[in-house]
């Protein structure tokens, strides 16, 4: 298995766009994060077309935004199948990313458009559109604040209501920043997050940024599902009533179940 300070090496925990190594402030004891592997507990279909960007489970079923050009939706997946049902479709020149629901909306970012979308979840309509600054990577909710992630080591706190940005949270695994923070899921309070190109989920502690734990994924495709379509892991759902985790991949063709155990 890959080990996550392969990661550190390979530049992955870099904190700017710029490439120039950033710290933050070191506490006086740092956080030593727990290590975890995982058990798959079921395996079910997923759509190898779906270029997974968002994936949150909510109201009794899953859901999925997905990405590329003329190809973005937001879908809801029948888990006994893999099959799709069409929700929303963004216009053919914009590049879906992180989805989340809150209360009767859904909201869905958009990678280099600046440009959220609010869905009513009854009807499928779009009945708002907020700008932002940046790339929209992931997002989340913990039931009344949004987590936006941009590619870069922070994650904002942002506004439901108007999109504002409240907060922006440094995160960081042994002082160190981490690049690439791309899909996001709020599990028993603390925000998990894909690191972008790797096979490791990080576990943070929303107030401070500090990963606490670091869940390895690697090697939960068998290699003979593998086919050059095949792109990184991402995707985080739960389901907090049934105390499910999913994880999938883009192009992936199966949705993972999975539980974690400290190694």
């Amino acid at each position: 298995m890959k080990k996550f300070a392969s990661v550190l090496l390979s530049g992955l925990l870099l904190a700017s766009c710029g490439g120039n190594q950033a710290r933050a402030k070191r506490p006086e004891a740092p956080v030593e994060p727990k290590e975890y592997t995982y058990r798959v507990r079921a395996v079910h279909p997923h759509l190898q077309t779906s270029y997974t960007q968002g994936l949150q489970y909510a109201g009794g079923r899953l859901w999925e935004g997905t990405g590329q050009h003329g190809q973005s939706v937001v879908q809801t997946i029948d888990l006994e199948t893999g099959r799709a049902e069409l929700f929303a479709r963004l216009p053919h020149e914009e590049f879906g990313e992180g989805i989340t629901l809150l209360g009767d909306k859904l909201y869905q970012l958009t990678w280099q458009s600046n440009k959220a979308y609010v869905y009513d979840l009854k009807t499928g309509k779009k009945i708002k559109e907020f700008r932002y600054p940046g790339e929209g990577w992931g997002l989340t909710t913990d039931g009344e604040k949004l987590y936006m992630s941009d590619g870069t080591p922070n994650i904002y706190t942002v506004d439901p209501a108007t999109f504002k940005r409240e907060k922006r949270t440094t995160v960081t695994y042994k002082g160190m920043a981490i690049n690439f923070l791309n899909e996001l899921e709020w599990i028993d309070g603390k925000l998990w997050a894909n690191v972008y190109t790797t096979d490791q989920i990080v576990i943070i502690d929303p107030a401070t940024g500090v990963v606490e734990g670091v869940v390895d994924l690697a090697g939960i495709l068998p290699e003979e599902e593998i086919t050059p379509a095949t792109d990184v892991l991402n995707g985080i759902a739960y389901d907090a009533a049934g105390k499910r985790i999913f994880v999938t991949g883009k192009n992936w063709s199966k949705l993972f179940e999975i539980e974690i155990t400290e190694k």
